[in-house]
């Protein structure tokens, strides 16, 4: 006869994954709902084990996936605060033309690219998402590039 098995101990799951409660933007049960979904529990089972509903997980999971945007948004801006290099990308833009301004904008500050300028169109285009659609940048777009030659998009 097997033994019937729940969802992980949450608390353990933090532990492991090393959440710091003080540090997060993440309050512990987001953080919880998010460790035990991101591992394929489904709500009604988190549910259970909480003694709440499904509709409550499910609104704890939103704020925090909505949280963790917030984070990195945030990251990102800190990111372009520093940057030596910030190209604006207006709506329009053929994506060709993006990577001879990045360079350019790269040579003036003295920072070096380590990409080809397919590689740095591939990695607009992906970060960009449906900013960019084809070669055409549909909405204005920043690149900035670190002073360690990492490229972060912003929409």
């Amino acid at each position: 006869m097997g033994v019937v098995s729940g969802p992980p101990d949450p608390d353990e799951l933090l532990a492991d994954l090393g959440f710091d409660e003080e540090a997060s933007v993440l309050t512990r049960r987001q953080a919880q709902v998010l460790a035990l979904r991101e591992r394929g529990i489904p709500q009604r089972e988190i549910a259970d084990a909480f003694g709440t509903s499904r509709a409550n997980v499910s609104s704890v999971e939103a704020s925090a996936r909505d949280n963790v945007e917030r984070a990195y948004e945030t990251v990102a801006f800190a990111e372009a605060l520093r940057a030596p290099v910030q190209v604006s990308v207006d709506a329009g833009t053929d994506l060709y033309d993006v990577p001879s301004r990045v360079f350019s904008a790269c040579d003036e500050a003295g920072v070096k690219v380590n990409r080809t300028a397919p590689e740095l169109m591939k990695l607009v285009g992906d970060a960009a998402g449906d900013a960019v659609v084809g070669r055409e940048v549909k909405r204005d777009l920043v690149v900035n590039v670190t002073s360690d030659g990492q490229v972060r998009v912003r929409t």
